[in-house]
C-alpha cells in the first residue's frame, strides 16, 4: 500500500468582508510571482516522492477569503479515503489549519508525520517590524496543542528568517507549544514559494 501524503495549501483570510473587498480592489497582479507559484514545490511533490507515495492535494474552498468551518467541512469529505500512517503537510494558512484541526479533533487514522511550513501561529503580535495584512482570528486555536503531539509521531516545523509574511517569532511560539517538534530553519527561503524543497522530501522519506 502506498504511503499517503495529504497537503493543505495556504490562503488569505479576513475578519470582515470590507477588509476582503479592500484587499481585492488594491491587489496588484505580479505575473512573475504567479509563474513561480505554478512551478512551486507542491506542484511536483508527487513526481519528487515517487511511486511509493500517493499525494493528495485538495483545493480548499474560497482560498482568497478562507473560513475555518468551510475548510473543516471540505477536509472531512476526504477522511474516509485515508489510511494509517498518513503524512500531513500544511503550508502557510494550511499549517495553521492543521494546528487548529488536530488540536481540537482526532483523525480517524494514525498520523506518521506532520509538516508545518511557514505556518502563522496567532494574529501575529509582530515585534520584528514586518507587517501582516491578514486577520487570522477565524483560524485561531487554543495555546494548548498537546492533543497534536498525542496523535502525531513526528512533527517538523519549517521557517525562514526572511519570510515576508509570517514573522519568525511564530516559529518560536510553535516550538514552545510543540516541544517535541523538530525545527528546520532557513535564512533565504522566504515564504517557501520555491521550486525545490529537498529538506521536506528527505524528512518525508526517512
Amino acid at each position: 500500500m502506498k504511503k499517503q501524503v495529504l497537503v493543505i495549501h495556504g490562503g488569505e483570510t479576513f475578519a470582515f468582508y470590507d477588509d476582503y473587498f479592500f484587499y481585492l480592489k488594491n491587489y496588484k497582479i505580479d505575473l512573475e510571482k504567479i509563474k513561480a507559484k505554478s512551478k512551486g514545490w507542491k506542484k511536483h511533490l508527487q513526481e519528487d516522492l515517487g511511486d511509493e507515495f500517493e499525494v493528495i492535494q485538495p483545493q480548499m474552498p474560497s482560498f482568497r477569503n478562507a473560513k475555518y468551518k468551510e475548510w473543516k467541512i471540505w477536509l472531512e469529505k476526504y477522511l474516509s479515503f485515508l489510511h494509517d500512517d498518513i503524512i500531513l503537510i500544511g503550508h502557510s494558512l494550511g499549517g495553521k489549519f492543521w494546528a487548529k484541526y488536530l488540536s481540537e479533533n482526532s483523525l480517524p487514522v494514525k498520523i506518521s508525520q506532520l509538516h508545518l511550513v511557514a505556518a502563522p501561529f496567532g494574529n501575529n503580535d509582530d515585534t520584528s517590524g514586518k507587517t501582516q495584512n491578514y486577520d487570522l482570528i477565524d483560524f485561531n486555536f487554543s495555546q494548548d496543542l498537546s492533543k497534536i503531539e498525542e496523535q502525531v509521531k513526528n512533527i517538523f516545523l519549517y521557517h525562514s528568517e526572511d519570510d515576508p509574511l509570517v514573522p519568525f517569532i511564530d516559529l518560536k511560539k510553535y516550538t514552545k507549544a510543540l516541544p517535541n517538534a523538530e525545527k528546520v530553519i532557513f535564512k533565504d527561503k522566504g515564504h517557501f514559494s520555491v521550486e525545490k524543497f529537498s529538506e521536506i522530501l528527505k524528512n518525508i522519506k526517512q
